[in-house]
């Protein structure tokens, strides 16, 4: 029996190592404390997202994501929470940097946002309200959606959060 060689040719494996996870940033404001706690009603929640890439050497990537929730009871905000977590990702393997941009710009917030997640929660109910759970969030998709939404546009240049 014998054996066909391995070819040579593409043996550099796509890889996507996650070196470390870490919040770069956080921070919470309740403006009208104590006397928020004292009204009626459920604040209504904004919530914003947004992803930004840098890279760190050859190969070597932060991605970080950015969440903020403002809460408001009438024309008052309750609570303000904006959380920055990144992420440090070796990327290795892809031949165009199309692949590379939609690994940065859709699997690697998709990695990251359960730490977000938890991280918000957390220092909303540090504030003395109920946590706010976040849902999940495709980032693959809103990636696809952006790109879609630029070639119809006849946008061109690099995408929204990449440096």
């Amino acid at each position: 029996m014998s054996e066909t060689p391995v070819s040579p040719v593409n043996t550099a494996a796509r890889q996507v190592l996650l070196q470390r996870i870490y919040l770069k940033d956080a921070s919470v404001e309740v403006p009208q404390a104590p006397q928020v706690f004292t009204r009626q009603g459920t604040p209504q929640l904004d919530v914003q997202v947004g992803t930004a890439t840098s890279m760190l050497s050859a190969g070597v990537f932060q991605v970080m994501l950015t969440v903020t929730i403002t809460a408001k009871l009438g024309d008052e905000t309750t609570f303000l929470v904006e959380v920055h977590q990144a992420g440090i990702f070796q990327v290795s393997g892809f031949a165009a940097e199309a692949e590379i941009q939609a690994v940065l710009a859709g699997y690697c917030p998709g990695v990251i946002f359960p730490f977000a997640r938890e991280a918000v929660a957390d220092l909303i109910q540090r504030t003395g309200f109920p946590p706010v759970l976040l849902q999940p969030i495709n980032f693959e998709a809103l990636y696809v959606e952006h790109l879609t939404r630029a070639r119809e546009t006849g946008a061109s240049g690099p995408t929204p959060g990449l440096q």
